[in-house]
Protein backbone atom coordinates (compact mmCIF):
# COMPACT_ATOMS: atom_id res chain seq x y z
CA UNK A 1 0.00 0.00 0.00
CA UNK A 2 1.28 3.46 -0.90
CA UNK A 3 2.34 5.55 2.13
CA UNK A 4 -0.20 8.21 1.15
CA UNK A 5 -3.17 5.92 0.57
CA UNK A 6 -5.80 4.33 2.77
CA UNK A 7 -7.30 0.92 2.17
CA UNK A 8 -11.04 0.51 2.72
CA UNK A 9 -11.96 -3.12 3.35
CA UNK A 10 -15.63 -3.90 2.99
CA UNK A 11 -18.43 -5.40 0.95
CA UNK A 12 -20.79 -3.97 -1.65
CA UNK A 13 -23.58 -5.57 0.41
CA UNK A 14 -22.74 -3.40 3.44
CA UNK A 15 -24.48 -0.02 3.75
CA UNK A 16 -21.75 1.19 6.08
CA UNK A 17 -18.97 0.25 3.67
CA UNK A 18 -20.70 2.12 0.84
CA UNK A 19 -21.28 5.09 3.15
CA UNK A 20 -17.57 5.44 3.89
CA UNK A 21 -16.49 4.71 0.32
CA UNK A 22 -18.73 7.49 -1.01
CA UNK A 23 -17.43 9.86 1.66
CA UNK A 24 -13.79 9.11 0.77
CA UNK A 25 -14.57 9.66 -2.91
CA UNK A 26 -16.29 12.98 -2.23
CA UNK A 27 -13.44 14.19 -0.04
CA UNK A 28 -10.90 13.05 -2.66
CA UNK A 29 -8.91 11.12 -0.06
CA UNK A 30 -6.67 8.62 -1.87
CA UNK A 31 -7.75 5.08 -1.10
CA UNK A 32 -8.05 1.57 -2.46
CA UNK A 33 -11.31 -0.34 -2.17
CA UNK A 34 -10.99 -4.06 -1.47
CA UNK A 35 -13.49 -6.77 -0.61
CA UNK A 36 -13.20 -8.41 2.83
CA UNK A 37 -11.49 -11.73 2.13
CA UNK A 38 -10.93 -14.46 4.69
CA UNK A 39 -7.26 -13.45 4.91
CA UNK A 40 -8.23 -9.84 5.62
CA UNK A 41 -10.77 -10.96 8.18
CA UNK A 42 -7.99 -12.81 10.00
CA UNK A 43 -5.74 -9.73 9.82
CA UNK A 44 -8.47 -7.58 11.41
CA UNK A 45 -9.78 -10.17 13.89
CA UNK A 46 -8.35 -8.17 16.82
CA UNK A 47 -10.88 -5.37 16.29
CA UNK A 48 -13.86 -5.34 18.64
CA UNK A 49 -16.54 -5.31 17.58
CA UNK A 50 -15.57 -6.89 14.28
CA UNK A 51 -17.67 -4.98 11.78
CA UNK A 52 -17.53 -4.08 8.10
CA UNK A 53 -16.01 -1.84 6.87
CA UNK A 54 -12.50 -1.59 8.24
CA UNK A 55 -10.21 1.27 7.23
CA UNK A 56 -6.49 0.66 7.08
CA UNK A 57 -4.62 3.92 7.61
CA UNK A 58 -1.43 4.77 5.67
CA UNK A 59 0.60 3.89 8.79
CA UNK A 60 -0.80 0.33 8.66
CA UNK A 61 -3.21 0.39 11.61
CA UNK A 62 -6.79 -0.80 11.23
CA UNK A 63 -9.90 0.90 12.62
CA UNK A 64 -13.64 0.34 12.32
CA UNK A 65 -16.94 2.15 12.98
CA UNK A 66 -17.84 4.64 10.27
CA UNK A 67 -18.93 7.59 12.42
CA UNK A 68 -15.68 7.50 14.37
CA UNK A 69 -13.73 7.15 11.13
CA UNK A 70 -15.53 10.04 9.44
CA UNK A 71 -14.69 12.38 12.31
CA UNK A 72 -11.10 11.12 12.45
CA UNK A 73 -10.71 11.93 8.76
CA UNK A 74 -12.05 15.44 9.44
CA UNK A 75 -9.13 16.04 11.79
CA UNK A 76 -6.57 14.55 9.41
CA UNK A 77 -7.61 16.08 6.08
CA UNK A 78 -8.48 19.67 5.24
CA UNK A 79 -11.04 20.70 2.68
CA UNK A 80 -14.35 19.31 1.48
CA UNK A 81 -15.61 18.77 5.02
CA UNK A 82 -18.81 16.78 5.50
CA UNK A 83 -19.72 18.57 8.74
CA UNK A 84 -21.87 21.71 8.30
CA UNK A 85 -20.17 24.90 9.48
CA UNK A 86 -23.18 26.03 11.56
CA UNK A 87 -22.97 24.23 14.97
CA UNK A 88 -26.75 23.82 15.12
CA UNK A 89 -26.82 22.32 11.62
CA UNK A 90 -23.89 20.08 12.59
CA UNK A 91 -25.92 18.79 15.55
CA UNK A 92 -28.91 17.99 13.31
CA UNK A 93 -26.51 16.36 10.85
CA UNK A 94 -25.14 14.11 13.60
CA UNK A 95 -28.65 13.13 14.68
CA UNK A 96 -29.77 12.31 11.14
CA UNK A 97 -26.60 10.34 10.49
CA UNK A 98 -27.27 8.31 13.62
CA UNK A 99 -30.88 7.79 12.57
CA UNK A 100 -29.76 6.39 9.22
CA UNK A 101 -27.19 4.10 10.81
CA UNK A 102 -29.40 2.80 13.61
CA UNK A 103 -33.03 3.18 12.47
CA UNK A 104 -33.10 3.00 8.66
CA UNK A 105 -31.06 -0.18 8.88
CA UNK A 106 -34.06 -1.87 10.50
CA UNK A 107 -35.99 -1.55 7.25
CA UNK A 108 -33.02 -2.85 5.30
CA UNK A 109 -32.60 -5.85 7.57
CA UNK A 110 -36.32 -6.64 7.63
CA UNK A 111 -36.68 -6.58 3.85
CA UNK A 112 -33.44 -8.49 3.28
CA UNK A 113 -34.29 -11.44 5.47
CA UNK A 114 -38.08 -11.63 5.56
CA UNK A 115 -39.04 -12.75 2.08
CA UNK A 116 -37.50 -15.82 0.37
CA UNK A 117 -36.79 -13.82 -2.80
CA UNK A 118 -34.74 -11.25 -0.91
CA UNK A 119 -33.06 -13.89 1.23
CA UNK A 120 -31.91 -15.78 -1.85
CA UNK A 121 -30.66 -12.66 -3.61
CA UNK A 122 -28.69 -11.22 -0.70
CA UNK A 123 -27.37 -14.48 0.72
CA UNK A 124 -25.65 -15.32 -2.59
CA UNK A 125 -24.18 -11.81 -2.72
CA UNK A 126 -23.24 -11.40 0.91
CA UNK A 127 -21.88 -14.90 1.42
CA UNK A 128 -19.32 -14.47 -1.34
CA UNK A 129 -18.09 -11.12 -0.03
CA UNK A 130 -18.16 -11.43 3.76
CA UNK A 131 -19.06 -14.91 4.89
CA UNK A 132 -17.58 -16.15 8.17
CA UNK A 133 -18.19 -19.77 7.20
CA UNK A 134 -15.43 -22.33 6.64
CA UNK A 135 -17.39 -23.85 3.76
CA UNK A 136 -15.91 -23.72 0.23
CA UNK A 137 -16.25 -20.21 -1.20
CA UNK A 138 -19.29 -19.83 -3.42
CA UNK A 139 -20.73 -23.18 -2.35
CA UNK A 140 -24.38 -23.82 -1.54
CA UNK A 141 -23.26 -24.65 1.99
CA UNK A 142 -21.61 -21.24 2.42
CA UNK A 143 -24.66 -19.43 1.03
CA UNK A 144 -27.07 -21.31 3.30
CA UNK A 145 -24.84 -20.78 6.33
CA UNK A 146 -24.80 -17.04 5.69
CA UNK A 147 -28.58 -16.94 5.20
CA UNK A 148 -29.24 -18.77 8.45
CA UNK A 149 -26.79 -16.56 10.34
CA UNK A 150 -28.46 -13.37 9.15
CA UNK A 151 -32.01 -14.59 9.68
CA UNK A 152 -31.11 -15.58 13.25
CA UNK A 153 -30.14 -11.98 13.92
CA UNK A 154 -33.41 -10.40 12.86
CA UNK A 155 -34.76 -10.12 16.38
CA UNK A 156 -31.59 -8.35 17.53
CA UNK A 157 -32.44 -5.50 15.16
CA UNK A 158 -36.12 -5.62 16.02
CA UNK A 159 -37.05 -7.03 12.61
CA UNK A 160 -39.90 -9.15 14.01
CA UNK A 161 -43.47 -9.89 12.99
CA UNK A 162 -44.77 -7.54 15.70
CA UNK A 163 -42.59 -4.68 14.47
CA UNK A 164 -42.96 -5.32 10.75
CA UNK A 165 -45.92 -2.96 10.13
CA UNK A 166 -44.15 -0.09 11.92
CA UNK A 167 -40.85 -0.67 10.12
CA UNK A 168 -42.47 -0.91 6.70
CA UNK A 169 -44.52 2.24 7.29
CA UNK A 170 -41.38 3.98 8.56
CA UNK A 171 -39.60 3.06 5.30
CA UNK A 172 -42.36 4.58 3.21
CA UNK A 173 -42.33 7.75 5.30
CA UNK A 174 -38.54 8.05 5.00
CA UNK A 175 -38.88 7.88 1.22
CA UNK A 176 -41.62 10.51 1.33
CA UNK A 177 -39.39 12.79 3.42
CA UNK A 178 -36.72 12.81 0.72
CA UNK A 179 -38.63 12.63 -2.55
CA UNK A 180 -39.87 16.25 -2.94
CA UNK A 181 -36.49 17.71 -2.00
CA UNK A 182 -33.75 15.75 -3.79
CA UNK A 183 -32.44 16.92 -7.14
CA UNK A 184 -29.21 16.93 -9.13
CA UNK A 185 -27.14 18.84 -6.55
CA UNK A 186 -29.47 19.28 -3.62
CA UNK A 187 -28.57 17.68 -0.32
CA UNK A 188 -29.77 17.80 3.27
CA UNK A 189 -27.80 20.90 4.25
CA UNK A 190 -27.12 22.70 0.99
CA UNK A 191 -25.57 22.09 -2.41
CA UNK A 192 -22.83 19.88 -0.94
CA UNK A 193 -23.29 16.53 0.80
CA UNK A 194 -22.91 16.09 4.55
CA UNK A 195 -22.07 13.13 6.75
CA UNK A 196 -25.81 12.57 7.16
CA UNK A 197 -26.26 12.41 3.37
CA UNK A 198 -23.61 9.71 3.13
CA UNK A 199 -25.18 7.72 5.97
CA UNK A 200 -28.58 7.79 4.26
CA UNK A 201 -26.92 7.02 0.94
CA UNK A 202 -25.43 3.87 2.46
CA UNK A 203 -28.78 2.51 3.63
CA UNK A 204 -30.75 3.66 0.59
CA UNK A 205 -28.23 2.30 -1.90
CA UNK A 206 -28.83 -1.20 -0.54
CA UNK A 207 -32.60 -0.68 -0.31
CA UNK A 208 -32.49 0.45 -3.96
CA UNK A 209 -30.80 -2.85 -4.89
CA UNK A 210 -32.55 -5.58 -2.88
CA UNK A 211 -35.65 -6.83 -4.77
CA UNK A 212 -38.59 -5.91 -2.51
CA UNK A 213 -37.51 -2.48 -1.19
CA UNK A 214 -36.14 -1.59 -4.64
CA UNK A 215 -39.59 -2.00 -6.17
CA UNK A 216 -41.13 0.15 -3.44
CA UNK A 217 -38.49 2.86 -3.81
CA UNK A 218 -38.74 3.07 -7.60
CA UNK A 219 -42.52 3.31 -7.49
CA UNK A 220 -42.76 5.74 -4.59
CA UNK A 221 -39.61 7.86 -4.86
CA UNK A 222 -38.13 7.77 -8.39
CA UNK A 223 -36.16 11.01 -8.00
CA UNK A 224 -34.60 9.66 -4.80
CA UNK A 225 -33.56 6.53 -6.69
CA UNK A 226 -31.54 8.66 -9.12
CA UNK A 227 -30.15 10.87 -6.31
CA UNK A 228 -28.84 7.80 -4.50
CA UNK A 229 -27.14 6.51 -7.64
CA UNK A 230 -25.35 9.83 -8.20
CA UNK A 231 -24.10 10.11 -4.63
CA UNK A 232 -22.03 6.97 -5.07
CA UNK A 233 -19.30 9.20 -6.51
CA UNK A 234 -19.62 12.91 -5.73
CA UNK A 235 -15.92 13.64 -6.23
CA UNK A 236 -16.83 16.25 -8.83
CA UNK A 237 -19.42 18.04 -6.69
CA UNK A 238 -18.56 21.53 -5.45
CA UNK A 239 -21.19 23.30 -3.41
CA UNK A 240 -21.98 25.35 -0.35
CA UNK A 241 -23.72 24.90 2.96
CA UNK A 242 -27.18 26.41 3.08
CA UNK A 243 -28.80 27.93 6.15
CA UNK A 244 -30.29 25.84 8.92
CA UNK A 245 -33.69 27.33 8.09
CA UNK A 246 -33.40 26.10 4.51
CA UNK A 247 -32.43 22.64 5.71
CA UNK A 248 -35.37 22.45 8.09
CA UNK A 249 -37.72 23.49 5.29
CA UNK A 250 -36.51 20.53 3.25
CA UNK A 251 -35.80 16.84 3.71
CA UNK A 252 -33.74 17.41 6.86
CA UNK A 253 -36.74 18.95 8.60
CA UNK A 254 -39.05 16.12 7.57
CA UNK A 255 -36.55 13.51 8.72
CA UNK A 256 -36.09 15.39 11.99
CA UNK A 257 -39.84 15.27 12.61
CA UNK A 258 -39.80 11.55 11.91
CA UNK A 259 -36.88 11.15 14.31
CA UNK A 260 -38.84 12.90 17.04
CA UNK A 261 -41.83 10.63 16.48
CA UNK A 262 -40.05 7.29 16.05
CA UNK A 263 -36.31 7.29 16.57
CA UNK A 264 -35.89 9.34 19.75
CA UNK A 265 -38.54 7.32 21.64
CA UNK A 266 -36.69 4.18 20.53
CA UNK A 267 -33.43 5.61 21.93
CA UNK A 268 -35.12 6.47 25.24
CA UNK A 269 -36.63 2.98 25.53
CA UNK A 270 -33.28 1.44 24.64
CA UNK A 271 -31.48 3.48 27.31
CA UNK A 272 -34.09 2.55 29.92
CA UNK A 273 -33.76 -1.14 29.05
CA UNK A 274 -29.98 -0.87 29.33
CA UNK A 275 -30.16 0.69 32.78
CA UNK A 276 -32.65 -1.92 33.94
CA UNK A 277 -30.24 -4.66 32.84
Amino acid sequence: MSPERYRLIGSTASPYALKLRALLRYRRIPHDWVIMTRALRAATAHLRPMLIPVLQFPDGRYQGETTTLAHALESLHDGRSVIPADPAAAFVCDLLEDMADEWAVKALFLYRWWDPEDQAYVSRWGAEEWSVSDAPQGSAEEIESFRQRQVSRMSILGATADNRPLIEESYRRMLDAFEPHVRMQRYLFGSRPSLADFAWYGQLSELATDPTPMRILRARAPMLDHWVRRLDDASGVDGDWGTLEEALDGAAGRLLSLAGELYLPFLVANAEAWHEG
